[in-house]
């Protein structure tokens, strides 16, 4: 299936406007982190390289069809000294999919610094390869994303934290090197960050028929980080109902440093079976 260089290729037509590829899949609609990436792309290539995106913040409009192209306008909504912002609208036929507001920051600024600490679970060279629910998902990401490595904690190996009511751990990593540039390593974990993530809301309804889709998304880029070496995705799912779930990651790099934080609400309805 597609790399990630192919997945993230966009083209640029005009000054604001791009077209993102439409990259061999098995999915029956525009996985939801190739959408996210390929508008941040988007988005970089209308800001100086002294800046860097910190955070952004999406809605999946409407399901995206994987065979067609994907048409970016962006919009350069504040060009400050230290922030600026960036609007980013993916269209198909003439409908908008996905809206996205990204942030970027000029470095250099400096202040306090705190972190929360990684968790303790095992390493990933102590873990399978294994995604979080058994053989046929396991088999299904290998065929999809052959080049992402998911490894994840055992259920009987997570430390479980009092009160929360969902918890799932995964290492992930590129497996192949995605070269020094900052900016296209932060694109891929856009990308890499909508994986897995609603299964954490699964984790307490393992034999639930539920229908599930990506409804936003929000990403916040702390530390520099690398792509193809290990992150630690550690996800809770803090409320599901009425059809929606909300779901939390944060990503650790392999030294225990918190390099980025996620939250995400999906759809989770149940699917009634026919008489």
């Amino acid at each position: 299936m597609a790399t990630i260089h192919e997945a993230l290729d966009v083209e640029q037509l005009e000054d604001d406007l791009f077209r993102g590829s439409s990259p061999a899949t098995h999915l029956q609609r525009t996985f939801g982190g190739q959408v996210a990436g390929q508008a941040l792309v988007s988005a970089a290539r209308t800001v100086g390289a002294e800046l860097t995106v910190h955070s952004l913040h999406g809605y999946f409009l409407r399901p995206g069809r994987p065979t067609m192209p994907t048409v970016y306008l962006v919009d350069r909504v504040r060009d400050g000294r230290s922030f600026c912002t960036r609007r980013v609208t993916g269209v198909q036929d003439g409908k908008a999919i996905f809206s996205m507001s990204a942030s970027f920051h000029r470095g250099g600024d400096e202040g306090p610094e705190h972190s929360d600490a990684a968790p303790v679970v095992p390493r990933p060279d102590e873990l399978d390869d294994a995604t979080v629910r058994g053989p046929e998902e396991q088999a299904w990401y290998t065929h999809e994303w052959p080049d992402w490595d998911i490894r994840a904690v055992p259920a009987d190996r997570i430390v479980v934290r009092p009160g929360v009511a969902a918890q799932q751990q995964v290492w992930m990593r590129y497996r192949h090197p995605l070269g020094d540039d900052p900016v296209f390593h932060v694109c891929a974990l856009a990308y890499m960050s909508d994986m897995t993530l609603l299964g954490s809301a699964r984790v307490p309804h393992p034999d639930a028929h539920t229908q599930g889709a990506s409804l936003d998304h929000a990403l916040w880029f702390l530390r520099p980080f690398r792509a193809d070496a290990w992150l630690l995705y550690d996800q809770t799912s803090p409320s599901a109902g009425f059809g929606r779930a909300l779901t939390q990651g944060r990503i650790f790099d392999a030294g225990g440093q918190l390099v980025a934080a996620v939250v995400q609400e999906g759809l989770m309805r149940t699917v009634h079976e026919q008489a």
